[in-house]
């Protein structure tokens, strides 16, 4: 049994509205409440509280009704999170990271997550738990939950850019096959996740797969470029530090934390799907061992602001997060390995040469030619944990399977155009759609044909 998690959207009224957010302001509220505790007894020379136990002692303490109708439920819920987040914190600093920090900042809105027992879900229809005395809250779901009512563990509220969603997650069964379809363990396939291509996969049998990611990355580059103008456009009217904003300005933040909002989830749409067309890929072919190349060794290196912005809208952490997830639903044992120096390393002869600026691939050496990414694949299945070359013989791909992630992205339909593009270069008098007419053939007869003037392009950043 694995735990997944599905994000669905609330359909709520005005008043439904209000009482969901004021349970996860709060949720804020109970947060901020053992930040000042515990700043207040490391002051006076005394240990912090961090314990759930603890923690739950302090909380029934307080009283009943402390905080609206948030019921015990949800408080405890914000207790136990933070309890788990300064345990991982102190393991961390014991493991000698030096630079992770215990949560000490506060938060005006906090999930909520209510257990098993709780909450009810009666087809698409939602009853969170509140105080005693309160009036049920129902909401309603804008879909179906995807798990069976009985696998469903919690659900927890929160609230992306003005908007609510419920996460729920269930407990769902691995994936059985018949005896002679199930992955094999001795079938390896490595991955190579990159930013053009987020898997690119070299298999046994000399199989590969390509998963283009070019329509995620135009999605944002496109919303990079919208939001630069939004900056530019209210720069004017951008309030000074220390300023209240006007309404105006609340009104501009609120917009712009939609539209980024929006984005997030069409990359993780998509980042999904990618991740979905390589289980599809390695369940077919009965691969029971993924190699992974982690890159995320390499990201806090400092190589300009450009290339810094595009590692992270990368979201590599997803990105591998998504696969494993998958994976592990699947049956197949997913294996992370440090992919330094893969995409440079001849596959035939295995030496190193030159790192190509572009998708092909070429030794020097001994001739070989081939995709980089592939390249870099059929490397990563020969590792093993701890850098070591293991025995595996893939050979590299020769049938290529090429797939396309986010199709549900702006402009990835059939024909591949984003409305926010600007139109063709040479179009008529700024009318999208319009080719220039051909210029006429040297020695041809046609008087229509003669009669027209090649007309002037239009010039850059005029209309």
């Amino acid at each position: 049994m694995v735990m997944r998690t599905a994000r669905v959207g609330l359909r709520v009224s005005a008043g439904q509205r209000r009482r969901c957010f004021g349970l996860l302001v709060a949720a804020g509220d109970v947060w901020a409440c053992v930040l000042d505790m515990n700043r207040w007894r490391r002051q006076r020379g005394l240990p912090a509280i961090v314990s759930y136990q603890a923690l739950c002692r302090e909380l029934s303490a307080a009283g009943p009704g402390t905080f609206g109708e948030l019921d015990t439920v949800g408080a405890r819920s914000v207790l136990r999170r933070y309890s788990d987040a300064w345990f991982a914190t102190a393991k961390r600093r014991k493991d000698g990271e030096a630079a992770a920090r215990y949560p000490r900042r506060k938060r005006r809105l906090m999930p909520l997550r209510y257990y098993h027992g709780t909450f009810t879900i009666e087809r698409r229809q939602l009853r969170l738990p509140v105080g005693r005395g309160c009036a049920p809250l129902w909401v309603r779901l804008d879909r179906a939950v995807p798990y069976p009512p009985a696998q469903v563990r919690s659900v927890t509220l929160v609230a992306e850019a003005g908007r609510l969603f419920v996460d729920v997650t269930a407990e769902v069964p691995i994936a059985t096959y018949p005896p002679e379809r199930q992955p094999d363990p001795e079938r390896v396939a490595g991955v190579d996740p990159g930013v053009i291509h987020p898997f690119a996969v070299a298999g046994p049998d000399g199989e590969g797969l390509l998963v283009s990611g070019r329509a995620i990355r135009a999605e944002t580059h496109l919303h990079l470029r919208d939001a630069k103008d939004r900056r530019r456009a209210v720069a004017r009217r951008a309030p000074k530090p220390g300023q209240l904003g006007s309404r105006r300005w609340r009104k501009h933040r609120a917009r712009q934390r939609k539209v980024e909002g929006r984005h997030r989830r069409r990359v993780r749409q998509a980042q999904h799907e990618a991740a979905r067309q390589v289980i599809t890929w390695a369940v077919a072919r009965r691969v029971g061992t993924l190699t992974v190349g982690d890159p995320r060794g390499v990201l806090a290196l400092e190589a300009g602001r450009r290339h810094n912005r595009r590692v992270r809208d990368w979201r590599i952490g997803h990105l591998i997060r998504c696969l494993k997830d998958k994976a592990e639903q699947a049956g197949i044992t997913l294996t992370l390995v440090d992919e330094r120096g893969t995409s440079s390393t001849c596959p035939a002869c295995h030496r190193r040469v030159p790192k190509p600026k572009n998708r092909n691939f070429t030794c020097i050496r001994c001739g070989f030619s081939g995709h980089r990414d592939l390249v870099g694949g059929a490397n990563i299945a020969r590792r093993g944990p701890g850098g070591t070359i293991t025995t595996n013989t893939n050979m590299f791909p020769v049938v290529i399977m090429h797939r396309r992630a986010g199709r549900h992205l702006p402009g990835a339909g059939p024909s591949r155009r984003d409305p926010r593009r600007s139109p063709h270069h040479g179009t008529a008098h700024g009318s999208p759609g319009r080719p220039w007419p051909a210029p006429p053939r040297v020695g041809s007869r046609s008087p229509t044909t003669a009669r027209i003037s090649q007309p002037t392009p239009p010039q850059r950043g005029k209309r």
